[in-house]
């Protein structure tokens, strides 16, 4: 365990040889896991991560070493090593870092500690959902169950004085159900996550998400294919948000808009959606996957307005980026692990719900698809085209939703669906997720009801 005066002595010998700026980063991570597959426990592993990161940055330039050997002899070496490695002529008084206090309740919101719990309560939490879900039938051909938590212990030092210590829970499981009928296969899948201990069983009974995946498969086998061509489409609130995380989210990440490759680059303070259309990235939102009380270069978790109605309001970035896209840090800073250097990433980031009643947006539409679940997808972040597989959707005809329909896809761009997006519902669902743009992170995505008056629906003609 580092003390605070060697913290300061590692960021002083960083900057040695005049780098603007200087971070640490120390983490030790705990992991728990548990696989079934093919009817049976397949993996179980758990493990220690431990390990820190220091950067260095002069201007543009910015240099980055790891290593497993927190001591504070290691870590000296490694800190005079990346001083070596980048220079400026910025002169540094002495560092004071000034302890930053936890005082968002995250951790007083968790009930019972992964850690607390046997290997043999979480097995037979996975075991449970495996025999719910194969109990709908012959038709369930294939169940996959996998359950994960993680306990991270963190410690972030900056040179401008920040000083972070803090501890993050998170705990997931995912079940993935594959039914076939006459060679046809269909999936259902759930993957609830929290920041959260091993209540999440409470929050998500395991009887109800694996029944819920084995009948949307089954449901599924009998559905006509998709029709294709350009339609109304409404996508409803337990679509959870994929649709704003890869179509617009990462397109406000800071480091697309400074390297000017974002289709959002230099348009703060124009209109980029329509009116009903405000977009929010919320770290302090209890409870949910991507939250956390400080990022990774301790700067306070926040809520930031991204886009207010319909006007582009602000990015997402971290320390390096908010000094090119001239706005302040907003606490995105984020890695998967010690191993890999801070970038702007999103945290839960939401359509805020409008004053629709979802029954009203479906009423509202004459011919059009109902799109209840997403899967998974593409973005260009460059000019916003993306395309989404629709894993659960149904035909609207006049106003009332009809029979499902598979096979189908979403294409279109990100800009211009935000554009004419016309009604948007009081409700609001959520989503947990790992984003993977470079590397590995939690995420939430959340959006109402919303309708799209026209978009390509791929199926079959």
């Amino acid at each position: 365990m580092l003390s605070q005066e060697n913290l300061e002595e590692l960021l002083a010998t960083a900057l040695h040889s005049g780098a603007d700026f200087a971070d640490i980063f120390i983490e030790e991570k705990n992991s728990t896991a548990v696989i079934c597959e093919d009817n049976k426990i397949e993996k179980i592993s758990s493990g220690t991560l431990v390990g820190a990161g220091i950067r260095v940055i002069s201007g543009k330039e910015t240099a980055y070493i790891a290593a497993a050997d927190t001591s504070f002899e290691a870590l000296q070496e490694s800190a005079l090593k990346i001083s070596q490695s980048i220079s400026g002529t910025k002169k540094h008084d002495s560092i004071r870092l000034i302890p930053q206090v936890n005082i968002t309740g995250l951790l007083e919101n968790i009930k019972l500690r992964p850690n607390e719990v046997s290997m043999d309560e979480k097995k037979a939490k996975v075991e449970l959902l495996n025999k719910t879900a194969r109990a709908f039938g012959p038709n369930i051909k294939q169940v996959s169950v996998s359950y994960a938590d993680t306990n991270q212990s963190v410690t972030i030092a900056n040179s401008a004085g920040k000083y972070v210590e803090d501890n993050r829970i998170r705990t997931r499981y995912y079940i993935n159900v594959i039914a076939e009928k006459n060679g046809l296969l269909q999936t259902g899948y759930e993957a609830p996550g929290e920041t959260a201990g091993f209540e999440l069983f409470d929050h998500f009974p395991p009887k109800e998400t694996a029944a819920k995946c084995a009948e949307r498969a089954l449901f599924m086998l009998d559905a006509p294919h998709a029709p294709s061509g350009k339609m109304m489409v409404v996508l409803s609130a337990s679509a959870g948000g994929t649709l704003i995380h890869e179509a617009c989210g990462h397109g406000l990440e800071a480091d697309f808009i400074m390297k000017d490759t974002s289709v959002y680059a230099g348009k703060i303070d124009e209109k980029v959606a329509a009116d009903c259309v405000t977009v929010i990235d919320d770290a302090t939102l209890p409870n949910r996957f991507g939250s956390f009380a400080f990022d990774d270069e301790g700067t306070k978790g926040q809520k930031t307005v991204l886009i207010e109605n319909g006007i582009l309001k602000s990015y997402l970035t971290d320390h390096f980026t908010s000094q090119y896209v001239d706005v302040k840090p907003t606490g995105n800073g984020r890695r998967e692990s010690f191993k890999t250097k801070p970038q702007p990433r999103m945290t839960n980031t939401i359509i805020a719900p409008g004053d629709k009643d979802p029954e009203e947006i479906v009423s509202s539409v004459q011919n059009g698809l109902f799109v209840k679940r997403m899967g998974g997808g593409q973005v260009n972040v460059t000019n916003g085209d993306f395309v989404f597989e629709i894993t659960e959707g149904y035909i609207i005809e006049n106003g009332k939703i009809k029979h499902p329909v598979r096979g189908a896809i979403l294409t279109g761009n990100g800009p211009r669906v935000l554009e004419t997006i016309d009604m948007v519902g009081s409700d609001l669902g959520f989503q947990a997720g790992v984003c993977g743009k470079y590397d590995h992170v939690p995420v939430g995505d959340a959006q109402p009801t919303i309708r799209i008056p026209e978009i390509t629906v791929g199926g079959r003609m």
